[in-house]
């Protein structure tokens, strides 16, 4: 049999792995819901999301006149479950995209191989770039620089470009322009409950609750899109509603909420219910009609085209490197506070709490708040790699693999980011609404500490190196204070 497969971050419209006169099977694999091998907590609404979108998916694609079978976590048991599968079906000729995940790929390709199918990969429509342009700029590569790869793909699809090859607005970037605080007197547009097909939206809650109780956070506030035609509904949303103010507020924190002027469409976009040509389409036609300040619309396709490929590229070329490294030797294990938001830090605490809530956090409470703050604390890298999978709906190998060892934790030494993100408490009070509390000093002594005990790289760097010059002019008494400050916390924490 002739055989097409899917997975669970797939769902596609149209690609070149689909065709109505070979069978397609759904696979929930287990690396989407609990892999015996590399077992991890998948949060409550990140299950959900994949049951119901599979679902769903599998019935659209039948009413289209496709051949499906879904097949479910649970039917795919033992180390070679593909062997299994393939023997059972009787498949001798294997139709798919590009995974871009390591482990499935490796899994896959071992079946295959063993079994001598004949197997057909297509490049993949969930990005931008085909798999020979990403090997043509990321592999063999000490360091990656994602302004130059930016400029690159700005060029490359002729996107906010003038006719004499400069950018629109005389920059390349508007990053500058958006870092403002959230105003008290704003609101930001609350964004719709999403109403499912209540059957199926009952039929996956259950299961999930079966099934998967000792699971991370809770669904009562699931309000992802399951369909494609609810991913084109929130996203067009998102352009009506907040994409004029997406840039200004891009990195702007408050105590209460997330979501702000953000899309909110890596949940969807990650698993193929929208693919990033289409966004990127979609913005550009949108902004043609309506008034959209350019550091919004920039900061917004510099997401997609810029550093969301640029992950992707990343992890293609040095993800296992990535993964296998410790460039700060830390071994702590995750405190359990961190996963119930009981640190005693105010914003740590509130985001922790967000993201059991819903699954989601936005860029900055992930880079500033929760990685800076295991950054500072020495937590292992493989442990941090396992929260944020853990904790987000978005979540997967390739995205989470370079934000977390390269950018989030700087555990690649350098491969990906030309710092490590750190920050003391002044920068949280600065980009958002907390007030100075008991937390402040808590994190202003890890900071101080983090700089003190890697005062030798930070010297040899030249955007860092003045900070080891301001922790030496403290006095013995600041200094002994901010020590004991920190070991008491760290005592406590673990």
């Amino acid at each position: 049999m002739d055989a097409t497969i899917i997975f669970p971050h797939q769902l596609f419209s149209t690609s070149s792995a689909l065709k109505r006169s070979r069978k397609t099977f759904i696979i929930r694999d287990p690396l989407f819901f609990n892999d015996k091998e590399y077992p991890v907590r998948f949060h409550k609404n990140k299950i959900l999301l994949h049951l119901l979108s599979t679902d769903h998916y599998g019935s659209e694609l039948i009413d289209r006149g496709y051949d499906v079978e879904l097949v479910t976590e649970k039917e795919l048991t033992g180390k070679n479950y593909f062997d299994s599968l393939f023997k059972k079906n009787n498949i001798n000729e294997v139709h798919y995209c590009d995974p871009v995940d390591y482990t499935i790929t490796k899994r896959l390709d071992h079946s295959i191989n063993s079994l001598s199918i004949k197997s057909y990969k297509y490049d993949t429509p969930g990005f931008m770039l085909e798999e020979s342009d990403v090997f043509d700029h990321f592999t063999n590569k000490k360091s990656h620089f994602m302004a130059a790869f930016y400029k690159k793909q700005r060029k490359r699809y002729n996107i906010l470009m003038n006719d004499d090859g400069t950018p629109v607005g005389g920059k390349w970037s508007f990053d500058h322009e958006n870092r403002k605080r959230f105003p008290k007197t704003m609101e930001s547009p609350k964004i719709s409950q999403i109403m499912y097909q209540n059957d199926k939206f009952v039929q996956a809650k259950d299961s999930v609750s079966k099934f998967y109780n000792d699971n991370l956070g809770n669904m009562d506030n699931f309000n992802y899109p399951v369909t494609r035609n609810q991913a084109l509904n929130s996203f067009h949303s998102f352009l009506e509603e907040r994409l004029i103010n997406f840039g200004a507020y891009e990195d702007a924190i408050v105590k209460d909420e997330s979501t702000l002027f953000h899309s909110i469409i890596t949940p969807y976009l990650n698993i193929g219910l929208i693919t990033p040509n289409e966004i990127i389409q979609q913005v550009l036609d949108f902004s043609s009609n309506n008034s959209i300040p350019l550091n919004s619309l920039e900061g917004f396709i510099r997401q997609i085209i810029g550093w969301r490929e640029f992950m992707r590229g990343i992890y293609v070329a040095d993800g296992v490197k990535q993964r296998n490294s410790n460039f700060w030797n830390y071994n702590r294990a995750m405190p359990k506070s961190f996963y119930d938001g009981t640190t005693g830090i105010e914003p740590l605490d509130d985001t922790i709490k967000k993201c059991l809530n819903s699954g989601y956090a936005h860029h900055i409470e992930r880079l500033m708040i929760l990685g800076n703050m295991m950054l500072l604390i020495g937590i292992k890298p493989n442990a941090v790699y396992k929260w944020f999978m853990e904790m987000f709906v978005d979540s997967y190998d390739w995205v989470m693999v370079p934000n977390v060892y390269g950018m989030s934790q700087f555990a690649d030494g350098g491969l990906l980011a030309t710092k490590p993100y750190i920050s003391g408490s002044n920068y949280i009070l600065k980009m958002s609404d907390y007030k100075k509390g008991d937390w402040c000093p808590i994190w202003d002594s890890l900071y101080w500490g983090f700089v003190d005990r890697n005062r030798e790289f930070f010297r040899k760097n030249p955007r860092m190196s003045m900070m080891v010059s301001m922790f030496d002019k403290k006095d013995d008494a600041s200094k002994k204070k901010l020590f004991e400050t920190s070991e008491n916390f760290i005592e406590n924490l673990f």
